[in-house]
């Protein structure tokens, strides 16, 4: 049986991460921006329609989950801007 080269401690510090390329940097903020947008607003809807189904409410919880979710989303873009445009 074969084994495979253990890398040292100097061995995995020769070791360097390409930096990335302004498509990928692009791509990846895009992709980041994304699920900040979708994720808290249809999470909110989401719970909302289980809520006015639990209390019998409709559409109460739904319209006020659907607010935080796009506030939540409205910040959390906010901060992401504030990140990229640090120097």
């Amino acid at each position: 049986m074969s084994q495979s080269p253990r890398l040292t401690e100097s061995d995995a510090s020769q070791t360097t991460k390409r930096p990335l390329s302004a498509p990928m940097i692009i791509i990846a903020t895009a992709l980041d921006t994304t699920w900040r947008l979708f994720a808290p607003t249809l999470g909110g809807v989401f719970l909302g329609i289980w809520l006015d189904s639990m209390f019998h409410t409709a559409p109460i919880w739904t319209i006020i989950c659907l607010m935080l979710g796009t506030i939540l989303s409205t910040v959390l873009v906010l901060r992401q801007l504030k990140n990229v445009r640090k120097p």
